[in-house]
């Protein structure tokens, strides 16, 4: 198999450039898989790059190193990865889950740290493909697919659950409208301890505003394109 080095046609630069020409193509292939996945359903259209920048905005305010950050950033576009084994029948299911489906969907993060495991940057040191696995558990243990609970939970996937949820109840979905950004807010506050990490929650509400900020430039940036005629 050829070298990463090769295939992106870096092996004349020096090698103090080449770790970080590898992660900015490892993090291109994340955010392209996130892509994908988004894809699948108009409601999540940019679902996958708003968790991927909450996720690291948080990481960035709890004052995690920057190697970290960027493993929680590439975790946080890859986090529904596992989605893409699940049937749009269900994906797309505008009522109420059965029983049987919904255990299907509680599948997707052990399918999702499946497809990501056999790479090595993945299911290295930096914890990513435990980070997909882990991502709705809940921090009183009544998550899933393990059932962790507080500090069990690897932090960078305590740090997720928030990101996901927040970005998720700020989308249209098809049984739902998409929530107010304050309501939401209030949400997860209301949850801390319970379902979040009340130390990751804490750093969300330090920079709420920020993330509100950004959310609804890149709504409008995507309402925006959206509005162009087809084709």
């Amino acid at each position: 198999m050829k070298d990463i080095i090769d295939i992106v046609g870096a092996q004349n630069i020096p090698n103090q450039d080449h770790q970080n020409i590898v992660q900015q193509t490892i993090h291109q292939f994340a955010e392209s898989l996130g892509n994908a996945i988004d894809a699948k359903d108009s409601c999540t259209s940019s679902h996958s790059e708003d968790v991927a920048v909450i996720t690291q905005e948080i990481c960035l305010q709890m004052g995690l190193c920057q190697e970290d950050c960027t493993a929680l950033h590439i975790a946080g576009h890859l986090h529904d990865i596992g989605k893409i084994g699940i049937p749009d029948s269900i994906l797309k299911k505008k009522g109420s889950l059965t029983d049987a489906e919904y255990e299907v969907i509680k599948q997707h993060p052990v399918t999702g740290a499946g497809i990501v495991g056999p790479v090595e940057f993945f299911s290295g040191d930096n914890g990513i493909a435990r980070m997909i696995l882990h991502h709705h558990e809940r921090y009183d243990g009544r998550g899933y697919p393990d059932g962790l609970k507080g500090e069990q939970i690897p932090l960078g996937a305590r740090i997720i659950a928030v990101a996901d949820t927040i970005s998720a109840m700020m989308q249209d979905r098809p049984y739902r409208d998409a929530i107010p950004y304050d309501r939401v807010v209030k949400e997860i506050e209301n949850c801390s301890g319970s379902q979040f990490d009340p130390a990751v929650v804490s750093a969300f509400l330090s920079i709420s505003d920020k993330i509100e900020t950004y959310i609804s430039e890149t709504t409008s940036a995507y309402d925006d394109s959206s509005s162009f005629p087809k084709p």
